[in-house]
């Protein structure tokens, strides 16, 4: 047969990464949600299987993708427009979800103008292509995600035009941007502001300080791209993300619908005029169609609940829980990184001991995930808890003990 050469290659290939650790395990099925009841919150059965599971690695911050008005919001656009756009947006796949859901994104993290994406990983990719240049320069942190590398990579970006500084470290960063060739005519600073393998964040603030005595170097700009797609709804005490915990805001904002607000989709949000340039030249939205308009019309719905008093009451109870595992781990003598945010890593620096930490957790009912290298750098392989709103304290107590008896 006709595949017979390169199926045989593509095994080859396969077991190479097993071999260097590298593959990922099966993928679970979840085949049905069991309600939160009697002090627990929702549970999780799994394909093949009668066990419940508390699942401990859900980006769903604010637990609302079962939320009743959310629900009902895809519900009613999907009978009012059905489930897909039919085109692209320049050829007439805009609908009234899509400028709305836009306006209150943009609100939410006080820009005026956004756009949507069908994730925030084509948000970067497409955000590098409106921007980038020929001479252009970026500088990043190196534990950025791989949707910002990949971005860089699309985009053209040659080596002798990037920088990488050591994560947080703000000597290199600062060694970075004084380093930038004076024939450059742009320069742009890209991070995440959660990340999301270690829960802590970047300080824009001091950033922007290090940046400031070049914003006028460079004449097509010096900017500042962060893509908070874990702090934003789930960090602040609002939910505005790294900006609001650090007080300082970056030029460029990246995010997602798809972590703390519950749904799907992504969004850029800045000027009006970059937002403009990326809907005349950002391919991964010009040449795809958009999110559905139940998507939106969902979106729209958990954006208004987190920006409202039942919204703040969630990000309490989700701060809350997260400070009681914090608690936990330090009782039982573990480490951890330190930080605020709903993504709690527990450092375990060993591959098979996190390989088998995971496996006991799944046998006491809890689903968490392993970070081992190269996911993580070596050394730093970890369990990734992540907690959110529908999480009560009678769970958080059930995960602090299952690890004390398992570790």
């Amino acid at each position: 047969m006709s595949l017979d050469l390169l199926n045989a290659a593509l095994r080859d290939e396969l077991a190479q990464l097993s071999a260097e650790g590298r593959t990922k395990a099966p993928e679970r099925v979840i085949d049905a949600v069991v309600p939160a009841s009697d002090g627990r919150g929702p549970r999780y059965r799994l394909a093949g299987g009668a066990q419940l599971y508390l699942r401990m690695n859900s980006n769903s911050y604010l637990s609302l993708s079962h939320h009743p008005a959310v629900l009902a919001a895809a519900d009613e656009a999907t009978h009012a427009y059905g489930v897909g756009p039919g085109a692209v947006r320049f050829i007439d796949g805009t609908f009234t979800a899509h400028v709305e859901l836009e306006q209150a994104i943009a609100n939410f993290v006080g820009r005026p103008a956004a756009r949507s994406f069908n994730s925030a990983y084509t948000t970067n990719l497409g955000v590098a292509l409106a921007l980038h240049t020929k001479r252009t320069y970026w500088i990043g942190d190196e534990l950025n995600h791989n949707c910002i590398i990949r971005a860089m990579r699309i985009a053209g970006v040659p080596s002798a035009q990037k920088a990488v500084y050591r994560h947080n470290n703000m000597a290199e960063l600062k060694a970075a941007i004084e380093a930038v060739p004076d024939d450059v005519d742009r320069v742009i600073v890209i991070f995440d502001g959660v990340f999301s393998m270690r829960g802590d964040h970047a300080p824009i603030d001091q950033i922007n300080a290090i940046l400031a005595p070049h914003r006028g170097r460079f004449p097509a700009g010096l900017i500042t791209v962060v893509d908070d797609s874990h702090g934003v709804g789930a960090f602040g005490a609002t939910g505005r993300g790294t900006e609001e915990v650090v007080g300082a805001k970056a030029d460029v904002f990246v995010g997602t619908f798809g972590k703390a607000f519950g749904v799907n989709g992504g969004f850029v949000a800045s000027s009006p005029e970059v937002i403009e340039a990326v809907r005349q030249k950002a391919d991964t939205t010009i040449y795809t169609n958009p999110l559905g308009v139940p998507d939106c019309a969902a979106a729209l719905a958990a954006v208004h609940i987190a920006d409202s008093d039942e919204g703040r009451a969630r990000l309490q109870r989700l701060h809350a829980r997260v400070a009681q595992l914090r608690a936990g781990i330090a009782s039982l003598g573990m480490e951890s990184i330190p930080g605020l945010h709903p993504v709690v890593p527990l450092m375990v620096r060993d591959t098979e001991r996190t390989r088998a930490l995971v496996r006991r957790f799944f046998e006491n009912g809890v689903l968490v995930v392993g970070l081992n290298y190269p996911v993580v750098p070596n050394g730093d392989q970890s369990i990734r808890f992540q907690v959110n709103a529908a999480h009560t304290e009678a769970d958080i107590a059930e995960v602090i003990d299952v690890l004390g008896r398992i570790r």
